[in-house]
């Protein structure tokens, strides 16, 4: 099904192009930045981002053949449009030295098993757990805010070698963690067989 764009967010687009010339990324490399940018007005992002191609190449493929998408706070739902999405945090529970964002993770994870995609904007302590589990993503989304943890958890995902989105300051949240997973929902497919 084709999404209808509205005339806002193409005259919004034309003027984020007009201001950052974004031709040069690679074609779903763009659709992210693009969509991040869009959702802040937040320009650094073309620089702050951290992605691979052939990464996001992976995960475009599972996430339109049906593989589970987990968030870490329906804020982050509330921003996929176009996917139902799995967020545990209202059954989690926080403990000594978990916090309840930490157990929602547990809980999703043990609910979708490996294979998902993870987006997580809010709590780094959610990207630092799921970085404990051997859950074998397609895809992190790690694009949690703040200034305690945010850009430590980031690094760790990234250290980690796991197929990921992040950046390396302390910016993120809710709305560019799910415009990160939008790019890819809205990203086409392509209908052309490969030789």
């Amino acid at each position: 099904m084709n999404r209808v764009v509205h005339p806002i967010e193409v005259e919004s687009y034309r003027r984020l192009r007009a201001r950052l010339d974004t031709s040069h990324f690679p074609p779903l490399t763009r659709a992210v930045v693009e969509r991040v940018i869009h959702s802040a007005a937040d320009l650094e992002y073309a620089t702050d981002l951290v992605m691979d191609e052939g990464d996001l190449e992976r995960a475009h493929a599972a996430l339109h053949a049906g593989a589970p998408v987990v968030v870490d706070v329906e804020m982050v739902a509330a921003g996929i449009t176009r996917r139902e999405t799995v967020c545990r945090l209202k059954d989690a529970e926080s403990g000594p030295g978990l916090t309840r964002s930490a157990h929602a993770v547990r809980l999703a994870y043990d609910q979708v098993g490996p294979g998902a995609l993870w987006v997580i904007g809010n709590a780094p302590t959610a990207l630092e757990e799921l970085l404990t589990l051997d859950a074998d993503p397609v895809l992190v989304i790690g694009l949690p805010v703040g200034f305690v943890g945010a850009a430590e958890s980031k690094a760790a995902l990234r250290e980690s070698g796991l197929p990921a989105v992040s950046n390396v300051s302390e910016k993120g949240g809710s709305a560019v963690a799910a415009a990160a997973l939008n790019a890819l929902l809205y990203h086409p497919v392509s209908t052309e067989e490969k030789p």
